[in-house]
């Protein structure tokens, strides 16, 4: 029971950051694997089944207010596809230990990778070409690193377009877009690792809870600003990471 409402008010909490800022998704599998104690593969599938909740509810917020490039979108979750798929693939063939380890080392370089950024909105009033090829290898690359992990995929994505050119918004839009490509394989190859029965309940209640904080979260961007709260995640991450890799 104290599990199960740890899961709910963490998912709300999380689910709400994602729905305002984009970000924070990476902090779940954290959680499980690092303060509950939960297996990798479990703590991977329940994370990745909320980050498949929160990439269709964001993304179709970002959709609706034109935030998001569907064809940039669509070429780098081809790739992402096949990248998470390598990447469960990877975590399985790893020591726990050692996923332990590559989840806190990304946790941490994202933390200070947002602590880095500044988000200036570029003046792209002429539309770039779209590079099928660089695509398709972002995808790939960036979806094998999240699935590996459990990164998510707006932490890695999100910050990368941003350096590529792409406006702000529609990273983030794009971003969550293509988490709902990374999250699929994933789900499918870390539930298959797992006890259906001994995750079921936890499954449901965590779903829901997570939904219910994105969509809180992104119907109510106005009421606290966004940046501040990216940056209490970004601290809070790499105290916790920084925390992890020296125990």
């Amino acid at each position: 029971m104290v599990e199960c409402l740890i899961v709910i008010l963490a998912n709300l909490l999380i689910g709400g950051m994602i729905g305002l800022t984009g970000i924070a998704g990476f902090l779940l599998p954290m959680l499980y694997t690092g303060f509950l104690g939960m297996p990798a593969a479990q703590g991977m599938a329940l994370s990745f089944f909320a980050f498949l909740i929160s990439g269709v509810l964001g993304s179709w917020n970002y959709y609706r207010a034109k935030n998001l490039d569907l064809k940039l979108g669509l070429w780098i979750s081809a790739g992402s596809l096949a990248g998470a798929a390598a990447g469960v693939w990877l975590n399985l063939l790893l020591q726990e230990g050692i996923v332990k380890r590559i989840l806190y080392l990304v946790v941490l370089l994202s933390g200070i990778s947002i602590l880095a950024r500044k988000d200036k909105e570029r003046n792209n009033n002429q539309k770039k070409d779209i590079n099928i090829f660089i695509c398709l290898l972002f995808g790939l690359a960036t979806g094998a690193v999240c699935a590996l992990s459990g990164a998510g995929g707006p932490i890695l994505v999100m910050p990368l377009l941003v350096v590529l050119g792409v406006p702000v918004k529609t990273a983030v839009g794009v971003a969550l877009f293509n988490s709902i490509f990374i999250a699929i394989p994933s789900c499918i190859g870390y539930s298959l690792q797992c006890d259906p029965k001994s995750m079921a309940v936890l499954l449901a209640v965590s779903m829901a809870s997570h939904g219910a904080g994105v969509w809180a979260g992104s119907r109510n961007t106005s009421f606290l600003k966004p940046e501040v709260l990216k940056k209490a995640v970004a601290v809070f991450s790499v105290c916790i990471a920084l925390y992890k890799l020296g125990a």
